[in-house]
């Protein structure tokens, strides 16, 4: 079930309070996390969580009725960033634990697949089913996200490392066209950010970042590099069924 950041039960597992702790402190740290949209969103209590115990099949449909919920709530967004609610997906350290940073983005691609193959919906029209295609995007539901996976094997790329367990920050990917499109105020925005993320991680923004309404491929952001590189994987591991 999705819980907002202020409701977890004390009776949860240990490992739940491990994953919000690690992300105040990285949210709520002096040294300011780039992302200037999660540190209000934390700050504020906006955000959504679930829980995905481990691997199994039972597991992974709970987290898409979760991920249908999130959908059917921001659904309903009326513009305003004070109900623009963003999803963390944690992952047990039974569901994936790894030392390799290519371990946690195959089991990420894997999951992103399983969610795929549960979805009840057809892929929404006009969006690309073939992730090479400039405008591709995730799509779950009848709604396109953006899936930004952060995990422990981040050493250098520390905007990328949210603590411990590999998580999704998931939101709609059509609200970044409002908060950071390609308007004036939305490219100052996105420069902002990437310049932060220049002074937070101490190297340039990662190339593999890109915009999507310019027509830059979507997949490769999902899961960056964590030193810079102009070696890109040549193709996604996403199938799509339809």
């Amino acid at each position: 079930m999705l819980i907002a950041q202020k409701e977890i039960p004390e009776t949860s597992p240990a490992w739940h309070h491990t994953v919000l702790h690690d992300l105040s402190l990285r949210l709520e740290d002096e040294q300011g996390f780039p992302c200037i949209f999660s540190k209000n969103a934390f700050a504020r209590g906006l955000v959504k969580l679930c829980f995905v115990e481990d691997n199994l099949s039972q597991s992974l449909r709970q987290l898409a009725d979760d991920l249908r919920l999130y959908v059917k709530l921001s659904d309903r967004w009326d513009g305003n960033l004070g109900t623009a609610y963003p999803l963390v997906v944690a992952f047990s350290q039974n569901a994936i634990q790894s030392q390799s940073l290519e371990d946690y983005h195959a089991f990420g691609w894997w999951i992103l697949q399983q969610l795929h193959d549960f979805d009840e919906k057809p892929w929404p029209e006009g969006v690309s089913t073939d992730p090479h295609h400039p405008y591709w995007s995730m799509c779950f539901h009848g709604m396109q996200i953006f899936v930004n996976m952060s995990c422990p094997a981040h050493e250098q790329r520390r905007s990328r490392n949210l603590g411990s367990h590999l998580l999704f920050i998931i939101n709609p990917r059509e609200r970044f066209d409002v908060v950071a499109g390609d308007t004036d105020a939305g490219r100052k925005v996105r420069a902002n950010i990437r310049s932060r993320i220049e002074k937070y991680d101490q190297q340039s923004h990662c190339p593999q970042l890109g915009s999507f309404v310019a027509g830059e491929i979507e997949w490769w952001q999902y899961g960056i590099t964590d030193v810079n590189t102009t070696d890109r994987a040549d193709k996604c591991p996403f199938r799509s069924n339809t």
